[in-house]
This record gives C-alpha cells, structure tokens and sequence, in this order.
C-alpha cells in the first residue's frame, strides 16, 4: 500500500514538474520589436553609415530617435515626428555633456560616433591621436555619463551599446591610435557594466569586423589591404551595416537583458582564428 501511494506521489510530482516546465517553454513572448515601441533612444554618429541605418531601424520601430551628429545637415532627414536631430561635437567634453543632460531620459543609447586616421605609427600625429582618442573612447564616457545619470533619476532599466571594433584586440598597420581608442572601449564598457548593473543598466559593446559602408567600400577597395583580413573571415565577407544593426538591436532589447559586459564580435568568426 505504502508502495503504491509512493508512486502516485512520484507520479503527480513528475507530472506537475513537466507541466511548469511546459509552460515555461510555451511562455508566450512579445516580438523583439514590440518593446522599442514608444520608447526612446540616443545615437550619435548617426550622419552617415552604421549610424544612419541604426537610426532608421529604431524609427521603423516606432522608437523615438535622437540623432546626434556634428553636422546637422548631414542628419536622417526622415518626416517623422519620433526624430529628433542634435547637433553635438562628441569629442567636447563639456557640450556633449550638458546637450545630452538636456534632452532627459531615454531608454538606450549607442554610442557610433567615431573617426580613424590612417596614419603608421612613426608618422602618428597630436591631432590624429588627440582627435581619435576624444571621440572614440572619451566621448563615449562623456555621453554615457549624462544619459546614466539621467536614467537613474526616472529609474530606467536601460541599455547602453557602445561600438568598439575587431581590432581593439588584433591590431592591424596604421592604425595605432584607432587600435588604442578602441582597446580602451573595450575596458570602459567593462568598468561601465560593473558599477551601472548594480542600478539596473547594462552596458555591452558589439565589436564589428570591416563594415561594408559608404567609406568602408573606398577605404578597403584595394585587395592587397583588404585580403589579409578576408581570408581570416570563414564566412568569406566583409560586414554590411545592417549586420551591425541587427546586434545592436539585439542588445539595446529585452532579448538581451542578462547579457552585461560582453564583446558581441559581428566579424563572420575572424577572431576565431
């Protein structure tokens, strides 16, 4: 008798543990592009290229954009009413600052904004390395400075995406300051998810390989420069821009939300390698 009542205990356990795990499984989930809607976004850089696609891919959503870039006309010019166009110097550490302070709380930013200048490393100048470093990785704590603050003030779970690059780990010829900038990315957005996670806002970079935009297409159009690269990739290509978007979507989301800290490399498995 003990027996058989045992196996009816076992029996209805195993039945309720498959049951919860049933509905967990059937757990029904908005679609990643739902949560976007009506929600607010910061994205600098977004003149041109990566920038520009983000941008678009956030208002197609139904998010409200604010478009930063240093020339304004430069700026998405789409008729819609979610976007926003702000024109700010990344690299000025106290404009930056205090326009982004102003414009309150918004539930993401990527931070796109960034330059490269090709120079070897025995010909590096001031301004190359002055200007790559205070827009690569010094405005990128400058902007995220302001909108953390903000966040935590309308107590935001939000979501910060910063854009490093392949070669913040694998440097490559006349690239030094472009190395370093982004090297140090890599580190901000490290420090950045340790001390804001606690306040609920998670911090990632997505570390893209060549990226196929307007400039990428002149930049790396010689063979002899570009090969070396390609021939690591085991996809076989370059990024298109909107392989870059996809993962910042991915991360600025819901889908992503215990995901901190991380280098989401979109680079076909280069570094791999």
């Amino acid at each position: 008798m003990f027996r058989s009542i045992n196996k009816l205990s076992t029996h209805l356990n195993n039945r309720y543990v498959m049951g919860t795990l049933s509905r967990g499984i059937a757990e029904q989930r908005s679609s990643m592009e739902e949560y976007f809607k009506d929600k607010s976004f910061i994205v600098t850089g977004a003149s041109a290229g990566m920038g520009k696609v983000i941008t678009g891919r956030l208002l197609a959503m139904e998010a409200h954009v604010f478009a930063i870039g240093r020339d304004i006309d430069s700026l998405p010019s789409i008729p819609d009413l979610k976007l926003t166009k702000v024109n700010v110097d990344i690299g000025d550490w106290d404009s930056t600052y205090k326009k982004i302070l102003e414009m309150g709380p918004v539930h993401g930013l990527v931070n796109n904004a960034g330059v490269a200048h090709i120079e070897p490393f025995m010909e590096t100048t001031q301004h190359g390395w002055d200007d790559t470093i205070n827009i690569n990785s010094r405005g990128v704590v400058r902007a995220s400075q302001a909108v953390a603050k903000n966040m935590i003030a309308a107590k935001i779970k939000g979501s910060i995406v910063n854009i490093s690059s392949t070669i913040s780990e694998r440097a490559i010829p006349d690239h030094v300051s472009y190395c370093a900038s982004k090297g140090a990315v890599n580190q901000i957005t490290r420090t950045m998810a340790i001390e804001l996670g606690p306040l609920g806002i998670r911090t990632n970079n997505v570390n893209p390989t060549v990226v196929l935009t307007k400039m990428g297409l002149i930049a790396w159009s010689d063979p002899k420069k570009s090969e070396p690269i390609l021939n690591r990739i085991p996809l076989g290509r370059f990024a298109q821009p909107n392989d870059i978007a996809d993962a910042v979507i991915f991360l600025l989301s819901d889908y992503s939300k215990m995901i901190n800290g991380v280098n989401l490399y979109v680079d076909g498995g280069f570094m791999t390698g």
